[in-house]
């Protein structure tokens, strides 16, 4: 039985280096994404909060405040002219998307027709950031709820799908949870927690008071407590008899 015990002390040793600062300040391998962080001292309004550390470039921080984004040509202006508080929103989204540094915890590995790439899923939403971007979409129309799925491209633009009908957003988003949730597919995630409890991550920022998100980009990177990591081995290491 030396082989498993040896495999038990190797899980206490491995597990806590598995993540930790290999998730920590680092850009998605998407389009446009840069390779790694740097300053950006040019990036465009609702994009300035990450200047001193950004994944995006000044022109694409020009390109996310388009109505018709250059980045995935994708309109959001396909339901008529959205609110201007709401589009803010959609700007902020799309700013923290290609601009963060702090979304390594939640980069998911995708594989597609075009190769391999990656995205991020389920980060969590500030409870404040859900809630309020619903409250400023409420007059504004859109015709799916996943903003990932078909779309009508042959102009060579997001149009609605054939008899997608035109609603406003709680039509489609009945909560704001369904809204953060659904809206790009579970990318986001609408977490319980409020902003400044160093367990949710804000999509906007004030750049005077510095990256919140740095923080809880290193919490979620963190390995198990102690305790938890104890628990994990003690019933791994009870379920091994039962292989003899």
């Amino acid at each position: 039985m030396e082989w498993w015990w040896q495999l038990l002390l190797g899980l206490g040793t491995v597990m806590p280096i598995w993540a930790g600062d290999k998730l920590l300040n680092v850009c998605m391998k998407a389009k446009p994404h840069k390779r790694e962080p740097s300053p950006e001292d040019q990036l465009y309004e609702e994009c300035m909060p990450w200047k001193d550390n950004a994944c995006c470039t000044a022109n694409t921080s020009w390109e996310a405040h388009l109505d018709v984004s250059l980045l995935y040509s994708f309109s959001l202006v396909h339901c008529g002219l959205m609110m201007p508080d709401c589009q803010k929103h959609f700007i902020q989204a799309v700013c923290f998307y290609e601009c963060s540094p702090n979304l390594g915890p939640w980069i998911q590995l995708v594989v597609g027709l075009s190769g391999q790439g990656e995205r991020i899923l389920d980060a969590p939403l500030c409870h404040e950031d859900c809630e309020q971007w619903w409250a400023d979409c409420h007059t504004s129309y859109t015709c799916q709820s996943n903003w990932y799925g078909s779309w009508d491209w042959s102009r060579g633009k997001s149009r609605c799908p054939a008899r997608a009908a035109c609603h406003p957003f709680p039509y489609y988003f009945p909560t704001p949870t369904d809204l953060c949730e659904k809206i790009w597919s579970n990318s986001f995630k609408a977490s319980p927690e409020y902003r400044n409890s160093g367990r949710c991550l804000q999509k906007w920022f004030e750049p005077a008071r510095g990256n919140p998100n740095v923080a809880v980009a290193r919490l979620f990177a963190s390995p198990a407590p102690s305790w938890e990591l104890s628990s994990t081995l003690m019933a791994f290491s009870l379920s091994l008899p039962v292989l003899f």
